[in-house]
């Protein structure tokens, strides 16, 4: 009983801090009554009334007519090339690629004889050159040419409604980062108050913001943690990381920290890292235990060294494939939505890949350099976790389908894109419809029940990342990530800092101190809109694009500094053996490393190899 009562709440177990709470809330109301700055309603301006001036632009120049005196398909030709300038692709080779398909998922109604007499038309009777230049002239009309003075009436009513959006957006924001800060919440509750806001505030109807909490990203958050569980319960989880050990240790302290990088690194890149940490620490904690000695009863820096040393192979293997971390899929369905930039599995692979293989060495020479153990061979740890192999057994029915599924799983993520693309698979799965039916495969073939994933899976994060989905595409539907990014631009532009390599520097470097002080995946979706606004902005329609959505990606994976960056410091900071100093004395100088790695990475790997049909930025 007492133990339970000195025992410290998670995050959970917590109930709201009402002083806490107080200051996102009057922080929420004080921005909505301010009056609305003019770049809002300028943005504003952009977003509720540009699409109709441009359309009636297109039409003008292209047909001599008004956009309501126009045939179908020439309004399909006008609505097309609207929706393709707000995407950044202005060439009309860009336009040409675009099917049926691609107008139904932009909401342009089109018939297929429309579209075809649209396409058609494009194709036959306007050059390259002249496609470009209306397009860069509708582009110009839609930033510079309308000004929220010069409108009355209806379109007046528009802006306003659209500043009124962005500030809900902006306001919105600064609740949900405050409250992930001072976590005076528990964190989903934050992911419903989201959604509460934007009904309340009129940005979206009831039945929206129910659509709105799902989407491929969430289904794979969930199927992820789903397997994770079924791994669990079966004990393949164990199984695997002691056969690991047990062919790859040696005892020299150095090589055991080497071989944590070097298998649970890559494996974070298609397995949870929360989970990866949980699974891991109970062999590292069992490897410090058995290797005191009468002469050593303890060795703190020991235990620091290889606690830690799990907790950034965790950290640092999250930016290497889509399911390494949910601010991947994040980011992977940000640039989808609003650029129509589609990024495969297997694709960001052979990307991202590489950052994980330079990052192994320097965490492993940062933790070798900041600890220093009095003990240094662990062969006593070592046979004893040659005997805990040998008393498991054989491997069961149930391991042997968790194993096999979980391969299988793996496969259709690399494979799904490049398969639907060949024709081989009739619809595009997508990533997380795989995950989801990887965790229904465990059901069928009787791995798990359904009580396993009622108790085991953590559903709270599935609607964490759910409203931060939301959340990110507020910011960018609304316009609100627009008009921060032209901000930051305007800011930077002084410093020379506005464009190319040195304004992604800059946009990594500020994601990776914000993920240091709230959940790596929020980070993202907060971040992320905005980080493709610049690089729309700046760089619309070339390689700068993916490229600045797999950085702010990986950016995001950067919390090395404190306890609440990630799951996995959480975790091994749960084994009691560190103190919060610890993460500084290993995080600062990996914090740095990273930052330069991926720059440079970008800098000389990315941009030599480009991006599919892309121009270079």
């Amino acid at each position: 009983m007492a133990e339970a009562k000195n025992r410290k709440a998670t995050g959970y177990d917590k109930y709201v801090d009402w002083k806490m709470f107080s200051l996102p809330v009057a922080l929420l109301f004080l921005i909505l009554v301010l009056p609305t700055p003019y770049g809002m309603k300028d943005v504003g301006t952009e977003y509720a009334v540009g699409p109709k001036a441009v359309v009636s632009f297109i039409t003008q120049h292209m047909f001599e007519k008004d956009s309501s005196d126009v045939e179908q398909w020439q309004l399909v030709v006008a609505r097309m090339m609207e929706r393709n300038m707000r995407m950044g692709a202005l060439t009309r080779d860009r336009f040409l690629k675009r099917n049926h398909k691609w107008c139904k998922k932009y909401k342009i109604q089109a018939s297929e004889t429309n579209f075809n007499r649209a396409s058609q038309h494009v194709r036959q009777n306007i050059s390259d050159e002249a496609f470009l230049g209306l397009m860069k002239g509708a582009m110009e009309l839609r930033k510079e040419g309308l000004k929220y003075e010069d409108i009355t009436g209806k379109d007046r009513a528009a802006a306003d409604k659209g500043a009124w959006q962005i500030k809900v957006a902006i306001a919105m924001g600064a609740f949900v980062v405050l409250c992930f800060l001072t976590e005076c919440i528990p964190l989903p509750g934050v992911a419903f108050c989201i959604g509460l806001i934007l009904v309340f505030t009129g940005v979206v109807t009831r039945k929206e913001v129910a659509m709105l909490y799902w989407s491929d990203a969430c289904w794979f958050i969930m199927g992820s943690l789903m397997f994770a569980a079924a791994f669990v319960k079966t004990g393949v989880d164990k199984r695997v990381c002691l056969m690991m050990f047990k062919k790859l240790a040696v005892p020299n302290i150095r090589w055991i920290t080497l071989t944590f990088f070097v298998i649970i690194t890559p494996l974070a890149a298609f397995i949870s890292d929360h989970a990866l940490a949980a699974m891991f620490l109970p062999i590292g904690m069992l490897l410090y235990q058995n290797s005191l000695t009468r002469d050593i009863p303890e060795d703190p820096e020991l235990a620091k060294m290889m606690m830690i040393a799990i907790a950034m192979a965790c950290n640092i293997g999250g930016p290497g494939a889509p399911s390494g971390g949910a601010r991947n899929v994040i980011m992977m369905t940000y640039l989808t939505d609003m650029f129509g930039l589609d990024i495969g599995y297997f694709q960001w692979v052979t990307y991202c890949f590489p950052f994980l293989l330079l990052m192994i060495p320097i965490a492993w020479v940062v933790v070798n350099w900041r600890f220093r153990p009095r003990i240094t061979s662990l062969a006593p740890a070592m046979d004893n976790l040659r005997n805990e192999i040998n008393k498991m057994g054989n491997w069961n029915r149930q391991q042997k389908w968790a194993l096999l599924i979980f391969a299988v799983m793996v496969f259709g993520w690399f494979t799904e894109k490049e398969f639907y693309n060949l024709g081989i698979y009739p619809v595009r799965l997508g990533i997380g419809v795989i995950a989801v039916a990887g965790a229904v495969a465990y059901i069928l073939t009787g791995v798990v029940n359904w009580r396993d994933y009622q108790e085991k899976v953590d559903w709270g994060v599935v609607w964490l990342y759910a409203g931060a989905i939301i959340f990110g595409r507020t910011l960018d539907e609304t316009g609100a990530a627009y008009w921060l990014a032209r901000t930051v631009i305007d800011l930077l532009a002084p410093l020379g800092m506005d464009s190319g390599l040195p304004l992604m520097a800059t946009s990594n470097a500020l994601t990776a101190i914000l993920t240091n002080l709230m959940a790596d995946g929020p980070a993202a979706a907060a971040v992320g809109p905005i980080a493709l606004n610049m690089a729309g902005l700046v760089h619309p329609g070339t390689t700068y694009l993916p490229f600045m959505a797999m950085s702010t990606a990986a950016a995001s994976s950067f919390a090395y500094c404190l306890i609440i960056g990630t799951p996995p410091n959480a975790i091994v900071y749960a084994s009691g053996y560190l103190e919060p100093k610890d993460y500084l004395r290993v995080g600062v100088p990996m914090f740095f490393a990273a930052n330069i790695v991926l720059l440079m990475m970008t800098a000389f790997f990315w941009v030599w190899r480009g991006f599919g049909s892309l121009p270079a930025f």
